[in-house]
């Protein structure tokens, strides 16, 4: 049930992205006479009315510059860690200590995770046209990335009440929650998590479970034809496909010159941990209690970027990771922005969001629990909506 409702993707995200930008260029604030706004009301919720372009003149015009050079920068710095790290983790296996090489293999797959969820980063950024001015740069340096850069604007969507199986409100004795269906031991939670975090996106790229539904009969980011796409992305997923199935055949034939284990440790598993972190991220950015939803009555373009959440990490991990969670809100903003610009572009965009801007400190694996908790649900009606539990 709970990777159904994690993993319902909002492809609704990627129909409307385009035509998102042009409203909020020509600055449409819609309407909310007539609104169903009662949840927003119970809660003090203020609807927001700031413009893009209110946002876009408070932050200096240089935060907006893409820089090749420095951009291709931090993709060398990422692999030249993450070549060191594989360097010094061909040598664990020579310590004779059997304990200290259970050890040394969990930090060499942490700290590669790590690092190369950072040159994920760099790939996102590529799909989102913020690692270089260059029109065609980026569309080739997208390859080295695989298949994940084709799903640059889907985002985490919610569970209603029907699709989690629940009755109308109305007809709902617990009401707003907690329900029966969701009361899960702490051990089955983890469990849980550990499914998802782990095989969770490689599992949704591959068969669009839980993503929105379509009649045809294969509905995947592997399927150049399926309803995901439009036409003229067609060669762009088959260049992915291509990517892919590249990579494949390296690790098949590494495996085959070095053993199954060795590529399980030196690849495989940190693979997994890049997973780990892409979902950890992407959850804890758009998946908050306090947060508010909005249906089309009242989402425009920038009342929709400002729903996520900047979080920090830990200075080291927000250094690895290029600042991609504590200034997502700027990246919702201004998805051409290279990372390395906002930090400073957040400062002013708290200025002109005040309350409408939201930073959460709290502990990261509390935030995690806390939201794995309490936001299992939508209604099925309103136009401003709050997960419940």
């Amino acid at each position: 049930m709970r990777f159904n409702v994690y993993f319902q993707i909002c492809d609704k995200i990627i129909k409307t992205m385009g035509a998102g930008i042009k409203q909020a260029k020509e600055e449409v604030l819609p309407s909310l006479k007539g609104a169903k706004i009662d949840e927003a009301v119970q809660r003090g919720f203020d609807i927001p009315n700031f413009t893009i372009k209110e946002i876009r003149d408070a932050i200096p015009a240089h935060c907006f510059e893409r820089d090749t050079l420095r951009s291709m920068s931090y993709v060398v710095h990422d692999f030249v860690i993450a070549g060191i790290l594989f360097y010094l983790a061909s040598y664990i296996d020579s310590i004779p200590s059997f304990a200290l090489r259970m050890i040394l293999w969990p930090v060499y797959w942490i700290c590669q995770g790590i690092v190369c969820t950072g040159l994920w980063v760099l790939g996102h950024e590529c799909g989102h046209q913020g690692f270089s001015a260059i029109k065609v740069g980026p569309q080739y340096l997208n390859i080295l990335y695989l298949a994940q850069n084709i799903n640059i604007s889907v985002n985490y969507g919610m569970g209603i009440r029907e699709f989690v199986g629940l009755p109308a409100k109305k007809n709902d004795p617990e009401g707003d929650g907690p329900h029966k269906l969701f009361d899960e031991s702490p051990i089955m939670t983890l469990l849980d998590m550990i499914k998802i975090f782990t095989v969770g996106w490689p599992i949704y790229l591959l068969t669009h479970l839980s993503g929105q539904s379509y009649s045809e009969a294969w509905t995947s980011h592997f399927n150049p034809t399926c309803a995901l796409f439009e036409k003229k992305q067609f060669w762009d997923v088959i260049q992915s496909i291509a990517g892919v199935a590249t990579m494949i055949s390296i690790l098949a034939y590494a495996s085959k010159l070095y053993g199954s284990l060795a590529v399980i440790k030196f690849y495989v598993i940190p693979y997994l941990m890049v997973n780990f972190w892409l979902v950890l991220i992407t959850y804890l950015q758009h998946t908050d209690p306090k947060m508010p939803h909005y249906r089309e009555g009242v989402w425009n373009f920038q009342r929709g970027a400002a729903l996520t959440v900047d979080r920090s990490y830990g200075w080291i991990l927000d250094y690895f990771h290029h600042h991609i969670s504590d200034t997502h809100v700027a990246h919702h903003f201004f998805s051409t922005m290279p990372h390395y610009h906002a930090e400073e572009a957040t400062k002013h965009i708290k200025k002109v969001l005040g309350k409408h801007y939201i930073f959460d400190p709290t502990p990261i694996p509390k935030a995690l629990w806390r939201s794995w908790r309490e936001c299992r649900f939508v209604e099925d009606e309103g136009d401003v909506i709050f997960y419940k539990h």
